[in-house]
């Protein structure tokens, strides 16, 4: 068994793009769905293709995207892929995107707490 790796990890260079092709790669329901899926273990294409109604193809051109974006690498044994989730990128989402905007509010509430208190 070979181990794991991403095939076309974030294209471009910087990290502006690279968060654009993670992005991209979640502005999608399907490809949401696919990493809920990864979530709960590695799974090979043709199990993940049991999950959804559309084609091999479609579910082969979601991975695609989703490998661009770093979120999934392919670990290859034989014939088969094996897709595992990579939480990295997401992690570095949240640390750049969500966690600062998680604060705002939260200091706003102390400030506004501690001026009714006075």
């Amino acid at each position: 068994m070979s181990k794991p790796t991403s095939e076309t990890p974030g294209a471009g260079s910087g990290s502006e793009l690279v968060d654009d092709d993670v992005w991209s790669a979640l502005n999608d329901s399907s490809r949401r769905r696919i990493l809920d899926l990864l979530r709960k273990g590695p799974m090979t294409t043709n199990e993940l293709c049991e999950h959804f109604e559309f084609s091999r193809f479609a579910v082969m051109k979601h991975l695609k995207v989703l490998l661009k974006g770093g979120l999934v690498v392919v670990e290859r044994s034989g014939r088969e892929r094996i897709n595992h989730l990579n939480p990295v990128p997401l992690q570095k989402i949240y640390r750049r995107w969500i966690r600062p905007f998680e604060q705002l509010p939260a200091d706003r509430l102390l400030r506004l707490k501690s001026l009714a208190e006075k």
